[in-house]
């Protein structure tokens, strides 16, 4: 995995390339590359919050135990 400023190459297809290319026309992005690296970014981060989200089996049995003291669950 590439250190922070390092990278790596990742091939697309051509097609796909030329519709990035056409859309940073209208952004202030300067390259391909740096727009798809932002997409991707952004693609990224809802995955790893909602990965961070999950609770373990040992959390969910205490929050399970909570509802059902409170008169949530029997």
């Amino acid at each position: 995995m590439a250190e922070k400023g390092e990278f790596a190459s990742m091939t697309i297809p051509s097609t796909l390339y030329k519709r990035l290319e056409e859309m940073i026309e209208e952004t202030d992005f300067d390259s391909v590359s740096a727009y798809a690296t932002y997409l991707l970014r952004e693609a990224l981060t809802p995955l790893e919050v909602e990965s961070e989200e999950v609770l373990s089996e040992e959390e969910e049995e205490k929050v399970k135990e909570r509802l059902r003291a409170l008169g949530y669950l029997d």
